[in-house]
């Protein structure tokens, strides 16, 4: 007589527990997928204020008021020593991808060029006196959904729309909502 062993699982079985895990996975892909794009919009209001913060900085320190037009001069250390204004990350180039999200810092359409001497290796002709970052996702919808935007003021806006982020200055406004 020859008996039967049955260890194991049966083919049935097996299947009920990869379709148990796909449906599981259906249900958890978009809750991780929204996630990240919060996630990445965080990054981005915290790189603005970061801008923010380091061209109230630089104004204050040596550039008597003024303000640096590109990232790349705020990632230059103050030749009296100490560090840079502003994280190598975000100082890298004039435009910064960084979380899934494009940074970049431009001259308002209100300011004004310094014509006082050079502050940390910037010339004085580069010097402004209104600016304007924008955070915009790489991939709308994907990276993110909102637009961001911050000037000379400092109060952070967001907009779902894109419409915010033009070539405006401390009077202008940008749209969009403020950051609470």
């Amino acid at each position: 007589m020859r008996i039967r062993d049955n260890k194991g699982f049966t083919l049935i079985e097996l299947l009920i527990v990869v379709a148990i895990i796909g449906i599981i996975a259906a249900i958890a892909v978009p809750g991780l997928l929204s996630a990240r794009r919060s996630g990445n919009e965080a990054s981005a209001i915290g790189s603005l204020r970061a801008i923010s913060s380091s061209q109230q900085a630089f104004a204050s320190t040596c550039a008597n008021g003024f303000y640096s037009s590109a990232l790349t001069q705020l990632a230059i250390a103050p030749p009296t020593g100490g560090a840079p204004f502003i994280s190598p990350d975000l100082g890298a180039a004039d435009s910064v991808d960084k979380s899934g999200y494009t940074v970049v810092l431009a001259p308002g359409s209100d300011g004004a060029a310094a014509t006082l001497d050079a502050c940390n290796g910037v010339a004085a002709g580069s010097l402004i006196s209104s600016w304007y970052a924008t955070a915009d996702p790489i991939t709308p919808g994907s990276t993110g959904t909102r637009y961001f935007w911050v000037g000379t003021l400092g109060t952070i806006f967001a907009d779902a729309t894109g419409a915010i982020g033009s070539d405006v200055g401390t009077d202008d406004a940008p749209g969009g909502n403020p950051i609470q």
